[in-house]
């Protein structure tokens, strides 16, 4: 359990997917480049690969991120967020995205 104190310290932002990546000689991993609304985008990596065999179809959607967490190298790509996303024991998977209209830079209340 955490605090409603510790919850808040989480930066949660919508973000705009620029560009995204197959990592080589990994299974999992992506780069993605994303728009929090900030002077230059992101690179995030991210282990949602199985669910994305081609990561095109990621691009200009807008979709939940955290955006405060510690830099992360991840197989000598530096990680400088993580996406939102939820997966079931049968193999169900979704991107939290929030509606169109909300420009990416938003943080959630």
């Amino acid at each position: 359990m955490i605090t409603i104190d510790d919850f808040k310290k989480i930066e949660i932002v919508v973000g705009k997917i620029l560009s995204a990546e197959k990592i080589e000689d990994t299974d999992k991993l992506l780069k993605l480049s994303v728009d929090l609304g900030e002077e230059s985008p992101r690179q995030i990596v991210s282990g949602i690969a199985l669910y994305y065999p081609d990561p095109a179809v990621l691009v200009n959607k807008k979709c939940m991120f955290v955006a405060n967490l510690e830099p992360r190298v991840i197989r000598g790509h530096e990680s400088n967020g993580m996406i939102f996303a939820l997966s079931t024991e049968d193999g169900k998977f979704s991107l939290l995205e929030p509606s169109a209209e909300i420009p990416q830079g938003t943080k959630a209340k």
